[in-house]
């Protein structure tokens, strides 16, 4: 799943599989997928689509909801996740994946991030997640796996708590992401460990006591590319679950990433797949190889499917599940009937720079070329006023082509916002109302194209540097967003932004 879909987690239902991932400060949050063969999936919802569910006031770009996991019981989706900004660890279940999900249950005791569900044989729950050194931090990242029985009916710890794991290395750093299978009586705990970056690597412990007695698989990590330098084309790889299908083989989804442009990871983490067989009781990834590839995975054979349509022309009354906002959406923000066929985008005088929600309505980027291409309709009544498209990665570090009010006259420009500091790139005088706006990528270097007419294309900056919206130049762990907004910069302002369709695909 290219892009920023980091942090993956998949159950089966006979023969549907179901896939979550983080979103971090986006909403809706934790979009969900369906596949029948793993490989092609389709978005079926967002977990947490109302903001009685989903608290991101204030939430840095790489805060709220960390590491969903989703799991199946009895009839009832459980997906458990942190929203590290507001309340912490909760659950919320649906007896329909696509939803609606419920209100979130926050469970209280329940402290540190990355929770995950496990059900017992005889029906009993368990909470998983990690949580500081229980008998002291002696380090940064110090951190054990830790287990305690969960009451189903009242989303409470009951019980005493456990420390199954502190991770296979030697001074381990940030053991994460558990998760817990039961396979021929044997109980086996896959974590993630080393950080999210080029260390970031999978191991594996088992015992035959559900709370007890974890010892590390002798080949960890079962799957890492710490090893393979700077320059092979996956790296990051970690943060993986399992999942068995109808047949019996065993798959995994993990996240990795993918640089280019020399070693800049624009996408974000993505979610890869690979295939698991079992050697002497331990699980063995893609047999032979034990890497990741960019494609083909043993065992599967994909079932053809429709393409998604590039383009969309809000005739809809409602946004497709791909769009997100950054935090909380205000009531007013946008609307898809005041004029038919168009989104309507109202000014508000938030601007990327504000820990706040914005007038942002955004994909996230998929391909290292890209072509996004949006026709708008606005007129700026003040110089404090702008609209267009953009490319973030987050409130430091993003690229505008907008339309300004410069010395009385309608104007484009491009400015680039890079560890906060604003420059502009090109600005021309363009009167025309409709306009059609253009961004194409060829790697690293990214293009700006204005039209007042459709056909006749003009060139406002080209090859334009994104490496500075990597998360190698601006860290977190989130990757770039592209899509269509408008700001009044601080003031007050009844102004809207029209946009008649947005088109992104590979360039």
């Amino acid at each position: 799943m290219p892009g920023f879909y980091p942090d993956p987690s998949v159950c089966r239902v006979g023969g549907d599989y179901y896939l979550v991932t983080s979103t971090f400060a986006y909403f809706p949050g934790v979009p969900i997928f369906h596949s029948r063969d793993l490989v092609n999936w389709k978005q079926i919802g967002n977990v947490l689509d109302r903001p009685s569910q989903l608290n991101l006031q204030g939430a840095g770009h790489s805060q709220g909801i960390f590491a969903p996991t989703i799991r199946y019981h009895e009839g009832k989706f459980y997906m458990i996740t942190t929203n590290v900004t507001h309340g912490g660890n909760f659950v919320v279940t649906a007896t329909d994946p696509a939803g609606p999900w419920s209100e979130p249950y926050f469970i209280q005791g329940a402290v540190g991030i990355d929770p995950t569900i496990f059900f017992e044989d005889d029906g009993r729950a368990y909470y998983l997640g990690t949580r500081p050194n229980s008998t002291g931090v002696r380090y940064d990242g110090n951190w054990e796996v830790w287990i305690q029985e969960l009451n189903l009916e009242s989303m409470e710890l009951a019980g005493e708590s456990y420390v199954l794991w502190r991770g296979a290395m030697t001074d381990v750093i940030w053991p994460e992401g558990p998760h817990l299978y039961k396979k021929d009586g044997i109980y086996y705990l896959m974590i993630a460990e080393g950080g999210t970056g080029p260390n970031h690597a999978v191991t594996v412990a088992r015992s035959r006591n559900l709370t007890e007695g974890y010892a590390g698989n002798p080949n960890n990590p079962i799957i890492t590319h710490r090893h393979l330098g700077k320059h092979y084309p996956i790296m990051n790889v970690g943060h993986a679950d399992l999942v068995q299908a109808e047949d019996g083989q065993w798959f995994m989804v993990m996240l990795a990433s993918r640089p280019y442009g020399g070693g800049y990871s624009n996408l974000g983490r993505e979610t890869f797949l690979a295939s698991v067989i079992w050697e002497d009781g331990w699980p063995v990834v893609n047999e032979g190889r034990g890497i990741l590839e960019e494609q083909g995975v043993i065992g599967l054979t994909p079932v053809p499917v429709e393409p998604q349509l590039r383009c969309d022309h809000f005739d809809s009354d409602k946004l497709a599940l791909k769009w997100m906002f950054l935090r909380n959406p205000q009531a007013d923000l946008y609307s898809l009937t005041e004029r038919k066929g168009y989104l309507r985008l109202k000014l508000k005088p938030q601007t990327f720079k504000d820990q706040d929600n914005l007038s942002f309505v955004c994909l996230r980027q998929q391909h290292f070329d890209y072509t996004a291409a949006a026709v708008m309709e606005f007129e700026a009544r003040s110089i404090h006023e702008s609209a267009g498209l953009a490319v973030i990665q987050n409130d430091k570090f993003h690229i505008r082509f907008e339309r300004v009010l410069h010395g009385g006259r309608q104007a484009l420009r491009v400015v680039t916002c890079i560890n906060g500091q604003e420059t502009n790139i090109a600005q021309a005088d363009v009167d025309a109302q409709r306009l059609y706006l253009k961004m194409a990528a060829r790697g690293q270097g990214l293009s700006f194209y204005y039209s007042t007419d459709g056909n006749q294309y003009h060139l406002a900056a080209e090859h334009v540097d994104t490496s500075s919206l990597s998360t190698e130049a601006a860290g977190g762990f989130v990757g770039c967003c592209i899509g269509m907004y408008c700001t009044s910069n601080g003031t007050a302002s009844d102004n809207a932004a029209d946009f008649d369709c947005f088109e992104y695909g590979a360039y």
